[in-house]
């Protein structure tokens, strides 16, 4: 029989978010629980074991997920350090998220479980957040402060749900610049299949080929770096995994319509000092 947890035994008064740190044992789930209230946790330290009504999902740390009210599931650790932090969100927290910052329900209200690979940059804000989470009186401010700038920062990223998990996983992890620096063939290699494999599955899924792909990320940070840093265009160039600066032209025109000097020109110095 599937328990539900429910939100009055966890949240105390004027509670909108319950923090817990919590090691998780390498016992096999008995059976799956849902929960009245949305979800949310990260793996923290070493390997999680994720079962849902979809299957078991391996988890490293890093990860990220998102579980809407309802869904069931249940947690299992391998190996003896692994570690979670979870909250439990208040429905009028998460209600009223929603209904102010519409694309929020993409995370808040989503219909599936939903994983984001956070890369150690990304973990170390969380943590820190978190932390200040702790400190708080956890009531609808403090819920908020912390969520916020974690929805917003996940919002960025694609949405991958309906991509196989191998391949969902690959695109997540590729949004790092160590990895999407290797090209198409860096992006393959994550996913342990094969180059034509990987290449079909994607064209059913995205349209994109891993070549285009790939380019599409490297141009995207190439242009956040153009409009943010003084950073020199070789520079960017290399940072992105493009030595040679004549291709990084060609697929920033292609992708954006100017060079990169005009991109550059167009979105900081003019908006700093108009002509």
């Amino acid at each position: 029989m599937t328990r539900t947890m429910r939100q009055k035994s966890i949240l105390l008064d004027g509670q909108s978010v319950h923090l817990t740190r919590a090691t998780v044992l390498p016992r096999r789930p008995k059976t799956l629980h849902t929960h009245d209230y949305v979800e949310l946790f990260w793996v923290q330290n070493g390997i999680i074991r994720h079962h849902s009504e979809d299957g078991v999902n391996t988890l490293s740390e890093g990860t990220l997920v998102v579980v809407p009210k309802g869904k069931a599931h249940a947690l299992q650790g391998k190996g003896d350090h692994a570690m979670v932090v979870m909250l439990c969100l208040a429905t009028t927290l998460t209600n009223n998220i929603a209904k102010r910052h519409t694309p929020c329900a993409r995370v808040v209200h989503a219909l599936c479980i939903r994983e984001f690979a956070r890369d150690t940059r990304q973990m170390a804000a969380l943590n820190q957040a978190a932390m200040r989470l702790e400190r708080s009186s956890c009531d609808a401010l403090a819920a908020e402060a912390f969520l916020l700038p974690l929805l917003v920062d996940l919002l960025d990223e694609p949405d991958f749900t309906d991509a196989p998990p191998w391949l969902s996983k690959a695109y997540s992890d590729a949004q790092d610049p160590v990895i999407f620096r290797e090209g198409a063939a860096g992006f393959v290699a994550l996913t342990g299949k094969a180059h034509p494999h990987v290449s079909r599955t994607m064209k059913q899924h995205s349209g994109q080929t891993p070549v285009q792909y790939i380019n599409d990320l490297r141009m995207n940070y190439a242009a956040r770096a153009l409009t943010g840093s003084s950073d020199a265009l070789p520079e960017i160039a290399t940072d992105i995994g493009l030595q040679n600066m004549s291709h990084f032209h060609k697929l920033f025109r292609a992708k954006f319509g100017v060079t990169p000097a005009q991109f550059r020109a167009d979105k900081q110095r003019n908006v700093v000092q108009p002509e």
